[in-house]
């Protein structure tokens, strides 16, 4: 942001009311960010565990109106939205579930209406909100759903490391089945797009995992890799898209490999993501690929047993507000 320009805003859900994503918003409060950062959530719930953790911040309505100023510590503008059933921190409640997901549709909709030019996500406990009946899968696929968006990826981020994902909640059973020449093509499509606009990569190199041990080892291994991972690589380097693999997933992170990629590709949720979190576990970052608007996220859970203890880390949100801000410019 130059000193002339106007800071986006930033809207960031609290996500499950029980969990940690109430402590690691307020905190996120408590720094200076060159961006208009906006709250959704409960009021009440709010100030009880800010209260609870001892930070002073002030949670003051946002108006639309509101001009866009850069991030106040210790101010944070709320848009406050009323919880189903009480809550305490560490203790899900499936009738809290339809209140998670009303953060989730506000924030897409002022997003989607340009009031805000990203939005941010802290976890969610995806098991309580189908104990409420109510089937999800997860953030990614939710708001692909929600925005008619044909094809979204799952990609994380940890400094100059990112990892797509091919496939993204999953029983591993599933996988195989999952992987078709074309859902591999629109993944890479949709992954080489955001590399290019959102990230200003001109001519981004894709490192693609195998799915099999060895990739495959010359089908001995496993046919994925002779029968459709190959081939789509094959056909998008005829295309011009700088892709390299399929690569075995165990050799594939060494640092003479990482040194030329731009973003790996994993066939699956596990197969890529350990490598990363353990890298950068408190500053990595989920952003979601392919959507009409920035989303970023927080890459851990809802962390039940540290809620209101005031031992969460903020950093993986910190690290999403700080994606946010850069996608956005």
């Amino acid at each position: 942001m130059t000193p002339d320009s106007t800071p986006p805003k930033i809207i960031i859900t609290t996500g499950e009311p029980a969990g940690i994503g109430p402590d690691i918003v307020l905190t996120a409060a408590t720094q200076s960010w060159s961006a208009h950062l906006i709250a959704v959530g409960n009021r009440d719930l709010l100030a009880r565990r800010a209260a609870a953790l001892g930070l002073a911040v002030n949670l003051g309505a946002y108006s639309t109106t509101d001009v866009a100023t850069p991030h106040v510590p210790g101010e944070l503008p709320l848009i406050d939205i009323p919880l189903r059933a009480d809550c305490h921190a560490g203790v899900l409640d499936p009738a809290n579930a339809s209140y998670v997901l009303a953060q989730l549709d506000l924030a897409m909709a002022m997003c989607q209406a340009g009031e805000t030019a990203a939005m941010v996500t802290a976890p969610v406990q995806k098991s309580v909100i189908n104990d409420a009946g109510i089937p999800f899968l997860g953030h990614t696929e939710y708001l692909a759903t929600a925005t008619q968006t044909p094809h979204v990826v799952m990609m994380l981020a940890s400094g100059d490391l990112r990892v797509a994902l091919n496939t993204t909640h999953l029983p591993l059973a599933d996988v195989p089945g999952a992987i078709t020449r074309e859902h591999l093509e629109q993944t890479l499509t949709v992954l080489h797009s955001d590399l290019v606009n959102r990230f200003g990569i001109s001519q981004p190199t894709v490192a693609v995992l195998g799915l099999n041990p060895h990739a495959g080892e010359g089908g001995h291994l496993g046919e994925e890799e002779i029968h459709t991972i190959a081939p789509v690589c094959a056909a998008m380097r005829e295309r011009g898209f700088l892709i390299d693999g399929p690569l075995p997933a165990d050799s594939a992170f060494i640092p003479s490999i990482r040194a030329k990629t731009d973003a790996y590709l994993a066939m699956y949720h596990d197969q890529g993501l350990p490598v990363l979190k353990a890298l950068g576990f408190q500053g990595a970052v989920n952003i979601t690929l392919g959507l009409p608007f920035t989303r970023t996220s927080v890459d851990h859970g809802t962390a039940l047993s540290l809620a209101g203890t005031g031992n969460a880390d903020a950093g993986s949100l910190e690290a999403a507000i700080g994606m946010a801000i850069a996608l956005s410019a």
